[in-house]
């Protein structure tokens, strides 16, 4: 079973910075694209950040400039460097990755448990 575990999440003060890290596992053939979404309470879910296989990004408006997404391919592990956080970035964050699995012949999405980012005023 794959699953995707994050980690770095917890409270900081606005203007400060957190790493968020992601690992995935399991019996992985290869990982497409990696991203990271994040929901605040009340609020649907959003992309904050995607990376693809070939390193190529996108970046939600309200976090460019800020925020930094990268991923070491060889340890299926994606990285979310957060920068000048404000108190709106507060949220659950949740790591996502389509997977090719060497069992299911498809890609199919996986997401993490979440890991809850604070920032306070």
């Amino acid at each position: 079973q794959e699953q995707l575990v994050e980690s770095g999440g917890g409270l900081v003060q606005a203007g400060g910075s957190l790493r968020l890290s992601c690992a995935a596992s399991g019996s992985i053939f290869t990982i497409s694209s990696m991203g990271w979404y994040r929901q605040a309470q009340g609020k649907q879910r959003e992309l904050v950040a995607v990376i693809t296989s070939g390193g190529g990004t996108n970046y939600a408006d309200s976090v460019k400039g800020r925020f930094t997404i990268s991923r070491v391919n060889a340890n299926n592990t994606v990285y979310l460097q957060m920068s000048s956080l404000k108190p709106e970035d507060t949220a659950v964050y949740y790591c996502n990755a389509w997977v090719l699995s060497t069992s299911k012949y498809t890609f199919l999405e996986v997401w993490g448990q979440g890991t809850l980012v604070t920032v306070s005023s």
